[in-house]
């Protein structure tokens, strides 16, 4: 039997959920352990925010769900002392000020830590008289952020929680979810439609489309899954006993991506430049029409 720290945070089997005739999730098998940050990305209508509500226990469906052992649909309560949430950095309550905020989610939320939002509010220019609807996107962004990791919970779940922000925010806010609340005991489950906002920041990497699952990869094993070869257009190379699964034409170049990681890499090495393809490149690959993944 496993232990409390061993046991998976999630634990899904078999979820499906339809919404008349269309099948929004069809069979999913997903879990996040311990120590993870798993980016769950898919284009608009892909099942990503049908998951997250599944999980998050706001709406029935077929199949086994647990989050911390538990079914989210009818223990909700208790799980989400375990659990934060966030969809919407800007979503705070305008009128408010910040003083109130905090006091707000100290009354409702019994594992939030005043003490400890106050020393991360500290590092920033925002004071507890702000009235959060004076604030820009960026701030409301640290403010959020800050509720959020003051309160002891063990996973984080965001659904698109960087969309509309410049880089500077973003960048920030990544770093913060690291420095700030991952450790090997947390997890962080991030959904998004754009690939190159979370690359750097995952250790493992799940594709959905069309409500199933097409890739789960942990990122250390990237480099040992797929390459990808740059050549000139008009150039043909050698892929006898390769096994390609994307070609994309571009002006003066084509890149292909094929399954295999080093030993691919050394027969490919002298045929064109060798790297090891993005997270973008690797989502478009196996998740267009006519793909060989």
């Amino acid at each position: 039997m496993q232990s409390p720290s061993q046991a998976p945070m999630i634990e899904i089997t078999g979820l499906s959920k339809s919404y008349g005739a269309k099948k929004a999730l069809d069979a999913v098998d997903l879990t996040v352990g311990r120590g993870e940050i798993v980016g769950l990305i898919g284009p608009n209508g892909a099942g990503k925010s049908t998951l997250l509500a599944a999980v998050m226990g706001l709406l029935a469906y077929s199949g086994s769900l647990q989050v911390f052992g538990r079914d989210p649909f009818h223990q909700r309560a208790a799980m989400l002392e375990h659990m934060s949430y966030i969809a919407d950095v800007a979503s705070l309550p305008g009128w408010m000020k910040v003083r109130d905020l905090f006091i707000f989610v100290d009354a409702m939320h019994p594992r939030f830590d005043r003490d400890k939002a106050m020393s991360l509010l500290s590092a920033t220019n925002i004071t507890l008289n702000d009235r959060v609807d004076t604030l820009s996107k960026g701030m409301k962004t640290r403010l959020h952020l800050i509720t959020i990791l003051a309160i002891d919970t063990d996973l984080l779940v965001l659904d698109e929680p960087t969309i509309g922000l410049d880089v500077l925010v973003r960048r920030d806010f990544q770093d913060r979810l690291v420095q700030d609340f991952y450790n090997q005991q947390r997890s962080i489950l991030i959904t998004t439609h754009q690939v190159d906002e979370i690359e750097n920041i995952l250790t493992r990497v799940v594709f959905i489309n069309q409500g199933r699952i097409t890739l789960d990869l942990e990122m250390a094993e990237l480099r040992d899954r797929f390459t990808k070869l740059l050549v000139t257009t008009g150039e043909t190379p050698v892929l006898d006993g390769l096994e390609l699964v994307h070609r994309r034409e571009l002006p003066g170049r084509v890149e292909l991506i094929f399954k295999g990681g080093e030993g691919v890499n050394s027969r490919l090495a002298t045929q064109g430049e060798v790297v090891t393809p993005s997270l973008e490149d690797l989502f478009v690959a196996i998740n267009t029409p006519g793909s060989q993944a």
